[in-house]
């Protein structure tokens, strides 16, 4: 269920905010057929985060689509124009680039890049909320911006993974293991996935797919012989869409 300031909500009330097809409905609907109570402080910050989510499905879809190379660490590459690539393989914002402009470049320029799924992660994330944010927000908020995993992230930017998840939603990231992995690829033992919902997933060196077909890929992967399969994990990566709301909420 829904609750905002305190009172359960009505669905038809909430979901005649929103077109039935869009990610927002989808997200909506699964919050509130939940066994689970999920409490907001007003409307507009559970807009917020339905519309981020939305936003993050976006992304994860233009990047697919776009020229946006899977790499190694070791063999990443970047636009220097914006970007400083460190010695692990990330990407480090330039000190008089603009951020806004940093990011949306990847998605201009995206054959000037390549790296691993993790790092596609953190930058659906960031244009996600880029898209959320006012740009000039987003610019004085993110003048640190590193691109490489989860532990890099930007102060501003709370992220937290929750395991044994009773409802997983569109823009959650989740992970495919492959516990098995042949180690003469190890950037195989897993997969860092974006919910698209309908049971879709944006997986960077997999492309869109299902569920089968995420498992289908890592098992090739697998060391010679093995017959343990990957599998999806019980986990779902989400940032703290409270936090990013007042954050936002306070800066304007």
């Amino acid at each position: 269920m829904v609750i905002v300031s305190g009172s359960i909500q009505d669905y038809n009330v909430i979901s005649s905010q929103y077109t039935p097809d869009s990610i927002q409905m989808k997200a909506y609907k699964i919050l509130s057929s939940s066994e689970r109570a999920y409490a907001y402080d007003s409307f507009e910050q559970l807009d917020f985060e339905l519309g981020m989510r939305s936003n993050t499905v976006k992304a994860s879809i233009d990047l697919d689509r776009s020229s946006f190379s899977f790499r190694v660490f070791r063999k990443s590459y970047c636009n220097p124009v914006f970007w400083e690539r460190t010695n692990e393989g990330g990407f480090r914002l330039k000190e008089n680039a603009v951020p806004s402009d940093a990011i949306n470049d990847i998605y201009k320029n995206s054959s000037k890049y390549g790296t691993e799924c993790a790092t596609a992660m953190v930058i659906v994330f960031y244009k996600g909320l880029l898209d959320t944010y006012p740009e000039v927000l987003f610019n004085e908020l993110f003048k640190s911006i590193y691109l490489m995993d989860w532990q890099q992230l930007d102060a501003n930017i709370d992220i937290n993974s929750y395991i044994d998840v009773i409802d997983y939603l569109p823009g959650d990231c989740r992970y495919f293991k492959n516990p098995d992995v042949d180690p003469v690829t190890p950037e195989w033992q897993g997969e860092n996935v974006i919910d698209l919902s309908d049971g879709y997933y944006y997986g960077h060196g997999i492309g869109i797919g299902t569920r089968e077909k995420m498992i289908r890929v890592l098992n090739e992967y697998r060391k010679a012989g093995s017959t343990t399969t990957a599998y999806l994990l019980d986990m779902a990566t989400r940032p703290n869409y409270m936090q990013l709301f007042y954050l936002k909420a306070y800066s304007i």
